[in-house]
């Protein structure tokens, strides 16, 4: 191996938006870039890094259903969740850094920073990062800004201080292959149907800092996002159309409703535009797909292995919403019912992917809530609204090319499944 190469990962970046950044233009020509379905973060990710698709590499959404433990899990960090061979595995250690990507723990990479609370035995949480970059870059950059890495303040201070870290781990460690990546574009694009241009001046910026510190130390940048965000006007409860149907289950109790997996003969995992829909007896399967696939906004209802994702982790159908429509979680009948994380900002216990964490119903109730932990009081901040109508972005389809993932480079391949031997060639030169 003898060149650097940064692969600088914008999310929701188009090639029709890239027209508005004019630092990464200066890169080359934006391309379409085929992405694998679902198009969300984890599985594009994964398909970048190994070069498989998902019925292989085993990452099939954000999320899914563990089986052997009966648990929904999204947002999970180990490495060894993925089922083939990464590029930086092949590289060897001391070549990688990977900063902010997905399933950074464990990976056999010399540097890396990711998202990493503390947790206190009376359940409360302070917020942190993993730092294993030998820059000590909180030191450095000031404290990681957690709140603007998702919920209703997410925005720009995420992006930039995840930009001008990985900078300062290019200067001064100078790896090989060094993975950044840039959530901006992901928050207000799920907000509003409308793309404000001045959001991708924005990440161009931050963009702009990476880039220099790689052309100060001789390094190639290469620019893909992992999908396209679209408009959408309209939520598919699937779960409560599953309910209804009386194969859902769930359990009441003094938190609200629980969803009962284990004993539900049939419930989807949503995850933006797609749905793993896991049925538990397969003399169901034929009802449960004529059922779906007579919901409004349901544009159809498909084996995972026609679309490759013909992996255990799957649902034994999967569900793709019309392209203005995306998948909701909720399984409750009545909101007065809803379990009492569904108003929390709460990835890992909810049973889908939730856009509505982006919102607030109200900045006294949070700033109320603020006060109770401040004075040391019990308090759950319980600031998110129970409306999916608010969602107006979504991804995990494959729009127009125009509108779906990019990738800016020297000869870029067309499919994402292609990113990891362009890197490897990169890297030769």
């Amino acid at each position: 191996m003898s060149g650097k190469v940064v692969l600088l990962n914008v999310v929701g970046l188009t090639p029709q938006l890239s027209a508005h950044a004019p630092r990464i233009r200066q890169l080359g020509t934006p391309q379409p870039l085929r992405s694998p379905l679902p198009a969300v973060t984890c599985t594009s990710q994964a398909t970048m890094l190994t070069g498989v698709m998902p019925e292989k590499h085993g990452i099939v959404g954000n999320g899914w259903y563990f089986r052997d433990t009966g648990e929904i899990r999204f947002w999970q960090q180990s490495n060894a969740l993925i089922q083939a061979e990464t590029v930086y595995q092949e590289l060897g250690p001391g070549r990688t850094a990977k900063m902010f990507w997905w399933f950074n723990q464990g990976a056999p990479v010399a540097w890396s920073a990711t998202p990493k609370p503390h947790y206190g035995s009376d359940g409360s949480k302070q917020f942190g990062i993993l730092d294993q970059t030998g820059c000590d870059l909180v030191a450095r950059l000031g404290e990681f800004p957690f709140h603007a890495f998702w919920g209703p303040m997410a925005g720009l201070p995420s992006s930039q201080w995840i930009a001008r870290a990985a900078a300062e781990v290019i200067r001064q460690q100078q790896p090989e292959l060094t993975l950044v990546y840039l959530p901006h574009l992901d928050y207000d694009y799920q907000r509003f149907p409308d793309h404000d241009p001045a959001r991708v001046a924005e990440v161009d910026a931050c963009a702009g800092e990476v880039i220099d510190a790689a052309q100060a130390v001789g390094a190639r940048v290469v620019v893909v996002s992992e999908y396209g965000l679209v408009p959408v006007s309209r939520a598919v409860l699937i779960n409560r159309v599953l309910r209804e149907a009386g194969w859902l289950v769930v359990r009441d109790g003094p938190f609200g409703e629980m969803l009962m997996p284990m004993d539900s003969d049939a419930f989807a995992v949503t995850d933006h535009q797609l749905a793993h829909v896991y049925v538990r007896r397969p003399e169901l399967i034929p009802d449960v797909r004529r059922r779906l696939e007579a919901v409004d906004g349901i544009a159809d209802v498909v084996d995972p292995g026609d679309i490759s994702l013909g992996h255990e982790r799957s649902g034994e159908l999967v569900a793709l919403a019309e392209p203005d429509a995306w998948f909701a979680y909720y399984y409750w009948l009545s909101d007065a019912r809803a379990p009492d994380f569904a108003r929390c900002v709460d990835i890992h216990r909810k049973p889908g992917y939730d856009p509505c964490e982006l919102f607030m119903t109200s900045k006294a109730r949070a700033a109320a809530r603020l006060f109770q932990k401040k004075v040391g009081m019990r308090y759950r901040m319980d600031v998110i609204p129970l409306d999916p109508s608010l969602v107006r972005g979504s991804h995990g389809l494959r729009p127009e090319p125009q509108h779906g993932p990019v990738i800016v480079g020297e000869d870029a391949p067309e499919d994402m499944c292609q990113v990891k031997e362009y890197l490897h060639r990169l890297l030769s030169r």
